[in-house]
Order: C-alpha cells, then structure tokens, then sequence
C-alpha cells in the first residue's frame, strides 16, 4: 500500500447500487470523491443475462451518472465499448485507481457471493486501502439477521415478518397487528375470473441513453435469451416512482385477492413491477410499504391487498437477503434431493404441448418476467416434480428475470422452489399436481393434455410426476407431518394403480429433451 497518494477517494458504484443515498457516498464530500462506474462483460455474461435485463441495467446506470454529475459529484464512467476496458471490475477499479492517483477506495457491500469473494481480493491486490460499507437499503442489517437466526431450530419467515412488522411500526396498533391478524394469506388465494379486466402498465418512452444502449445490446448480446421488442421497465429513479404511484392508485385495491392467479395473455394481472427497480435501488422499499399502509388507512386498499403487499417486501424479501447470506456458499450446490436431470429444451424455446410451462416460457422471453405464481407453482413445481438439477435451474433463472441478483434468486429456488436445502428455508416442498394448476389459471381448458385424467399420453404430466416426485423421495420426505396425508392416500393406492402412476410419469420424462449446454452459464 502506497503512503504517500494524496489523489481522492475513489467510490465505486456496482450496476444494482443506484442510490443516491448509498452508504459509500454518504461520508464523501464532492470536492475529495471521484465516482467510478463502470459497464464491463463479466458482469453481463457470467450468465448470460436475458437482453431486456442487460439494456436495464445499463441504461439505469448511465441515467444514474447523469443524476449524480447533475448533483455535484465527479463520475468517471466506463462504457462497455470503450476500447481500453478490460471486460472485469477488477481490471476497471485498478486502472482508475491509477488514473486518480487515488489514496482510497470504497464501495457498498455487494448483493452476491461472488463479488463479495472479489472484493476480498482486492484488499490484498490494490496498492491503496479498501473500506467496504454495509449496504443500509436493507431495512435488516446482516448482523440483526444473524442474531435472529441464532439458536433457533427453525428459521421460518413467518415469525421473522412479524418481528420486522414491530420493527418498522407498519400496519401495527401498539404491539398488536392491524385487523387482529398477522396474515392475511387466506383471503388471498382467487383464482381468475371470466371477463376480468387489469389495468395497463405505464409506458416509458426510451430516450436517447435508452435507445443507444437497446442497439449496444442487440448488436453485443445477439445471442443471449429474450427479446427487447417490449421493453418496458422504468431506467430512472423518476420513472420508477410513476410505476410505484400506478401501483398503489390503480393496482393495489385488488393486489392481494388476485396475486396467485394466472391468466393467458395477461402478463402483468395487478402485480406491482416494482422489483427490479427495487432491486437496483431505484426505489426505497420502506417507503414503498408506507404508501401502501396509507392507502389502508384511507380506506382505498382492503387490509388483505396491503398485508399482502408489505409481507412481500419487509417479510420475504428481508428474509431472502438474510438467508442466502446466512448459508452462502453452501446454499449454491445444496441438492438435498439428489435432483440431476438436465434443463429441458423447452425452458428456452418454450415449445411444450403444456400451456402453463409455454405461457410462463413466453411472458419471461418477452418481458423478462413472470409473476411468483408462474415462477413458483409452473416453472419451479415442474423443476422439483422432474428432478432437475438444482445448479442449472438457478442459473437460468438467474439469467432470464429482470429483478435477478443470486442473493434473492437463489434462496427463492433452491430453499422455497426445490427443496435442495432439505427444508432450512421451507417447511415442505412446494409440490402440486394439476390440480392446483387449474384452480388458479384459465391454461387446463385450452391445454392439449387433460388435467383431469391421471394417467395415460394424454394426461396432464403434471399428475403422474406429483406422484412420481413423492415415490422417489419418500426416503427423505416420508416422515415430514405436512406430507403426511399426500404418503397416506399414495399408500392407500392399489399396487397396479401406482404402477400405472409411476410408468406414466416415467414415459413422460423420457421424452424430455435437454437444452444445449452453454444457454446459462458457459463452462
């Protein structure tokens, strides 16, 4: 380390850090800071990020130099076609380090594993000194979590929630919930209903940053999954804020009752699109959750809705965060259930004869994104029912979704979607037959198979694997109590009918073609 650098402290800002309130600026004055931002390929291909996902990122970043000149500070911004960057963070941070002739450098903790391991190196590789700030955007530090976590014998969100909810005063009347309860989950449940109508999202006009970086992507990543013809999410802080207010004036009222339906062609139903923007911190969650309470409040929102809403973002999103950091590495090769079937084709090109599989491919090419339903009980029940490989569904999902960091991805598929943490995260597996498919879609009545048979070529697959899934694991499931019933009517079945169950499913997977290697992740 050098001791004689009289040069600024240099903050580097990483592409989802898009706050003006971050902690690594709030100590430094403009006068003694150059910020260092900078477009490089590893971060844009160690998956190979959907296309809409990267002109997301790249364009919030750029709108965000912008914002940060405007206000003051000194940006120095590497763009992804400069010809002397080196493709890596890395390589971008020593060379402004000399550049600058800078005393210092620091930076917001990183959301993922890999960056924080990076960071670690840097201590040793930069000849000056490295701070690393805690990331205060979360409104549960890491160490509040860990102490949470500590000494308890079950580590479920529920009780986390309700912590957070005394915490942040929200939707609470002293040290007692509003309404009476906690949750509002039950009521929460509606499947879709004929006729419905959903209020059309806002669109954003691409300016001139949009649209140079929407034709840098077309011509750099012409190959990466997805489309950008229907580029939709919100690139500033300002544009994200018009998307919050479209949420909670015309979305909210009917959030919580419709959140799990699934509906053909209705990409969007009354979800609120607010997670990437979140995510990149373009939006402040906290203050999200208080416009939402005081919709309740004013009586413009029933209770079910903004519960539903605010379990979403102070619940389970605090608790996603605190988890992955909290079982990090090991959570990214946890395989609880010796799942080892490849991605199948059709979770790329989505030509499957399975609408709910096809509709939630289509949606995620399109917009990258689905809504947690799709994401969870489609795509994620499948993965789980099939037996794929933990590793590769997380690395597609990682790539294919415009809210996608592993810190929130990861612990979303491989604790909540497959079960691979054998339970740390979720009590049982998320595991459903058709049946709940139907229940909460308009996809069975124009499906080429048919939900209501069992068995046989034209069944729905999802019916036979259900059962397949259970038979295979019973070794590690049989004894969890929430399974109980389902291992109590597979036994009670006649030793032919499980047979016929078993060989069903075992035809369908046969037919499962695997998806060329290198679509996610390149070896």
């Amino acid at each position: 380390m050098s001791a004689d650098r009289s040069g600024p402290v240099l903050v580097l800002i990483l592409g989802d850090q898009l706050s003006p309130a971050l902690s690594s600026l709030a100590d430094r004055h403009p006068d003694d800071t150059v910020v260092l931002m900078a477009e490089v390929m590893d971060e844009a291909t160690y998956v190979r990020h959907h296309k809409a996902k990267i002109a997301l990122v790249l364009s919030a970043m750029r709108h965000f130099a912008a914002e940060l000149r405007e206000a003051g500070w000194k940006v120095d911004y590497v763009e992804l076609d400069d010809p002397a960057n080196t493709g890596t963070l890395t390589g971008e941070l020593a060379r402004a380090v000399a550049r600058h002739g800078a005393r210092g450098v620091q930076v917001t903790e990183p959301g993922e594993w890999r960056l924080r391991q990076a960071m670690e190196q840097w201590r040793t590789d930069l000849p000056v000194r490295l701070r690393v700030l805690p990331d205060t955007r979360f409104i549960c530090p890491l160490p509040d979590f860990y102490a949470w976590a500590a000494g308890r014998k079950e580590l479920r969100m529920e009780w986390f929630y309700r912590d957070m909810r005394r915490k942040t005063g929200l939707l609470m009347e002293g040290d007692k919930p509003v309404g009476g309860r906690w949750n509002f989950d039950a009521e929460n449940r509606a499947g879709p209903e004929p006729g419905a109508t959903f209020p059309v999202p806002p669109h954003f006009a691409q300016d001139s940053t949009s649209s140079a970086v929407i034709a840098l992507v077309q011509q750099r990543f012409s190959n990466h999954f997805g489309t950008l013809d229907n580029f939709c999410w919100p690139v500033t802080r300002a544009a994200a804020q018009a998307l919050c207010m479209h949420f909670i004036n015309k979305r909210l009222p009917h959030f919580g009752r419709w959140q799990d339906a699934m509906v053909t062609g209705q990409d969007f139903v009354f979800h609120s699109l607010l997670a990437p923007a979140i995510n990149l911190g373009l939006l402040d969650p906290l203050d999200i959750c208080r416009a939402a309470e005081a919709e309740y409040h004013a009586g413009r929102a029933p209770i079910e809705a903004v519960e539903g809403f605010i379990r979403q973002i102070i619940g389970w999103r605090e608790y996603i965060r605190g988890m992955y950091w909290l079982d990090m590495p090991g959570m990214a090769t946890a395989n609880h259930l010796d799942a080892h079937r490849p991605l199948p084709d059709f979770w790329w090109t989505g030509e499957t004869k399975m609408r709910c599989l096809s509709e939630a491919v289509r949606t995620t090419r399109d917009n990258a994104y689905a809504h947690h339903i799709q994401r969870l009980m489609v795509l994620g029940n499948f993965a789980l029912l099939a037996g794929l490989k933990p590793a590769e569904v997380a690395d597609w999902f990682l790539a294919v979704y415009a809210d996608a960091y592993e810190w929130v991805e990861l612990p979303n598929v491989a604790g909540m979607a497959l079960h691979a943490d054998g339970g740390r995260l979720a009590s049982k597996p998320y595991a459903a037959s058709g049946a709940y498919i139907d229940r909460m879609s308009d996809y069975c009545g124009s499906c080429a198979y048919k939900v209501q048979l069992k068995t046989g070529p034209q069944a729905c697959p999802f019916n036979a694997l259900y059962w397949h899934f259970l038979a295979r694991n019973e070794g590690k499931l049989g004894r969890n109590p929430r399974l109980a019933q389902p291992y109590a009517n597979w036994r009670r079945m006649s030793e032919e009918k499980r047979t016929e169950t078993l060989a069903s499913a075992d035809a369908f997977l046969a037919t499962l073609e695997p998806a060329e290697p290198g679509w996610a992740r390149q070896a």
